[in-house]
């Protein structure tokens, strides 16, 4: 059996040679391709969104399609489309969303009917076309990323579509340390190599292993407890729906697993908070107070 600790520890490694700084953010993506889950990476162009997906995709030598969102983007130049073979038969000409990992990159300026036409990949984990399903390849992760709102073409992500990406995870700007170790990375970028760590094989035992990991009694209260209490804070219009208990359990599971322990801990979840919370609440414009301010006042609330 893959050993889950030794081998987190291997793929940062390797992606710290292509990636400055952004520890939290390469851990949380780990976590969500081991909870198999979808991620949202929402930060300002230029702070390595791009990157660190597609280092993360070569480290598990996974396949790795990207798409740039548009206005006029349409879903089926996502999924694929439907046709008639020479035997009258319908086919699937798939689109490029038929791969491992996938990047839909400014996801928040594509079209709404575009966003919707996504769900079921999602979700369900497959595609259907003219009546033609077809199932997506193991393991499948989409990573999108967003721009935060009033960039110039940019839109909210419909709520019913956000909540299916397992977290939200905020790449922020590079402290001056970072941008100096960035130049140096990039100065030497081609003559390094993106080492394969992993197989998607073993991504796919890691998963296995993380439904093994224990969720104590305590945990899971603490879990209900944050969620509920996202519902009833003053500030907020919208709380958290059920699927986020969901995902605070599977990337509990899978954030114990590469850290070699067998059960979740309320750390973990603290961890996890504002990550698997943050897209799934809607603040009062009045409020006065942002998303992150409101789960950090819950968490201290709640002990």
């Amino acid at each position: 059996m893959l050993d889950a600790k030794d081998a987190y520890i291997k793929v940062e490694e390797e992606l710290k040679k292509h990636i400055a700084g952004k520890a939290d953010v390469i851990k949380l993506l780990f976590i969500g391709l081991v909870a198999n889950g979808h991620i949202l990476l929402e930060g300002v162009p230029g702070v390595a969104k791009t990157t660190m997906s597609k280092a993360l995709a070569d480290t598990i030598q996974a396949e790795f399609k990207r798409i740039q969102c548009m206005p006029d983007l349409n879903t089926e130049d996502i999924i694929g489309q439907a046709y008639l073979d020479e035997n009258n038969e319908p086919k699937l000409k798939k689109g490029p969303i038929f791969t491992n990992i996938l990047l839909m990159d400014e996801l928040n300026r594509a079209p709404p009917r575009t966003m919707s036409g996504f769900l079921e990949a999602l979700e369900e984990r497959q595609v259907t076309v003219g009546g033609v399903s077809m199932a997506l390849p193991k393991p499948f992760m989409a990573i999108a990323t967003q721009n935060p709102l009033k960039i110039e073409g940019t839109e909210p992500l419909p709520k019913v579509l956000a909540d299916r990406f397992i977290m939200r995870v905020e790449v922020t700007y590079p402290s001056m340390q970072e941008e100096e170790t960035m130049l140096e990375l990039k100065e030497k970028e081609e003559i390094v190599a993106t080492n394969k760590i992993l197989s998607t094989t073993d991504i796919l035992d890691l998963q296995k292993q993380a439904k093994l990991v224990s969720l104590p009694k305590e945990s899971e209260e603490y879990i209900a407890q944050l969620v509920d209490a996202s519902r009833k804070e003053m500030h907020v219009v919208m709380g958290a729906s059920p699927r986020a208990d969901v995902a605070f359990m599977q990337c509990g599971k899978a954030k114990a697993l590469i850290e070699g322990r067998k059960e979740v801990t309320k750390e973990d979840i603290k961890f996890l908070a504002r990550a698997v919370l943050s897209h799934r609440i809607v603040v009062r414009s009045t409020g006065g107070i942002g998303v992150n301010g409101i789960i950090d006042g819950i968490l201290s609330s709640i002990q």
